[in-house]
């Protein structure tokens, strides 16, 4: 929900920018947090709320990106037209704003729970104060009835009944809910911190996880390559002259269509009990790693459009990201390790286009982008395909036992 606000906060604050330079900050830094900020806990929360399909329930949450992608932009580009750009940020950032909703809806499990016992608790404190009402309060000296359920003590001191232990009751249910709730927050706040510590700096580190680390070496070859079909494909239209063919039905649009879909199969693949869900996304990546390679080498459009069918089918793995970390380091440690994989997809997207850029200015020459990137985008697999070499001893000798009892 603070991600959603920061979020809709720097689409507005992006149209008052006067310089670019401005709209690094509100633009990129601002919306860019606040979009990190919901996309992580979107997906881990799917994740705590689905066992069974959870694969496929990551593949269907995420299907979204893809028709939102179709949908924001035609909007934008009415907006644009109708009022301005600056008008049409101000009513994207409106539009925004429904992330908060959205967390609104996504609570946790546990805190249900909680929250559900903690309310029957105050409900039965309620209760035990009301009962208060009916007894009398007596202080230390001698009480005296008086007119109009007024009471006076010996010394002069007079209250009526029914104020003073109403009063009294408010204020020391208050006073506990307040004390409550600040006891709360600062043991989650303390757990919170604890347990981010432990994960990347303790003895329970994520990266004493052999497995794990190379993970993160993938992620950190894989992205980068991924991003080069985006940016240099449309070069490798117009050198093939296939401008008029590809402005009827965009490539582009093609890989962005079938991975809605890609998105989806492969999730409901990886849930299968007679597939392994690991398999099934080191399959998907390698299909893309030589798709990549082989790209520049269609020189029809047909050719060009099957590949990019299959790049955008096989890049559905995304669907298949939080269920293969989860195996990897349990569901405790979800969140902190997905936001370390996010986090190196992120930075290799952003070396990718300089880098491929870089190739094209010393070879003259799109093609050995796809070739370069294609071949890290294989050395990134041959990590993955480390797995079973990395896992420690104590978890290979127990899968035999395992498969034994079955």
């Amino acid at each position: 929900m603070i991600g959603g606000f920061l979020t809709s906060l720097g689409w507005v604050l992006s149209a008052f920018a006067t310089n670019v330079h401005f709209l690094f900050f509100t633009f990129g830094v601002m919306a860019g947090i606040g979009s990190g900020m919901v996309y992580l806990p979107a997906v881990v929360i799917v994740g705590q709320y689905f066992q069974k399909r959870r694969a496929l329930a990551q593949g269907l949450s995420t299907t979204g990106t893809g028709f939102g992608t179709f949908l924001i932009t035609v909007l934008l580009k009415y907006l644009c037209a109708e009022f301005g750009w600056r008008n049409a940020m101000i009513i994207q950032g409106a539009v925004t704003l429904n992330l908060c909703v959205c967390g609104a809806l996504m609570r946790p499990l546990e805190s249900r729970m909680q929250c559900s016992a903690e309310t029957t608790r105050d409900h039965q404190n309620m209760k035990e104060a009301s009962l208060l009402d009916t007894d009398t309060v007596k202080p230390n000296n001698v009480l005296h009835d008086g007119e109009d359920g007024e009471f006076r003590t010996d010394n002069g001191t007079s209250w009526i009944k029914e104020d003073t232990s109403n009063e009294i009751v408010i204020k020391d249910i208050s006073r506990l809910g307040i004390l409550k709730s600040l006891t709360r927050m600062t043991v989650s706040v303390r757990s919170g911190f604890w347990t981010w510590y432990s994960s990347y700096f303790g003895a329970a580190s994520l990266f004493t996880n052999k497995v794990f680390v190379a993970f993160v070496l993938w992620a950190l070859l894989a992205y980068c390559s991924f991003v080069i079909p985006f940016i240099h494909l449309p070069e490798i239209v117009e050198l093939y002259g296939m401008s008029e063919q590809n402005s009827i039905f965009p490539l582009t649009s093609i890989i962005a269509i079938v991975h809605i879909f890609g998105k989806i199969i492969l999730g409901f693949l990886g849930d299968l009990s007679c597939v392994s869900a690991w398999n099934v996304f080191i399959a998907s990546n390698f299909t893309l790693g030589i798709c990549i390679l082989i790209l520049p080498l269609m020189q029809v459009y047909a050719a060009l459009a099957v590949v990019c069918a299959l790049i955008g089918f096989s890049s559905g793995y995304f669907s298949l990201m939080p269920v293969v970390t989860e195996d990897l380091v349990g569901i405790k440690q979800l969140a902190n390790a997905y936001g370390i994989i996010i986090c190196a997809n992120g930075i290799s997207a952003l070396l990718g286009p300089p880098f491929a850029g870089w190739i094209f200015d010393i070879t003259q020459k799109y093609d050995y982008s796809f070739y370069v990137c294609g071949l890290l985008y294989m050395l990134g697999i041959i990590c993955l395909l480390l797995e079973p070499c990395l896992q420690p001893k104590e978890k290979n000798r127990e899968k035999p036992v395992e498969n034994r009892e079955v």
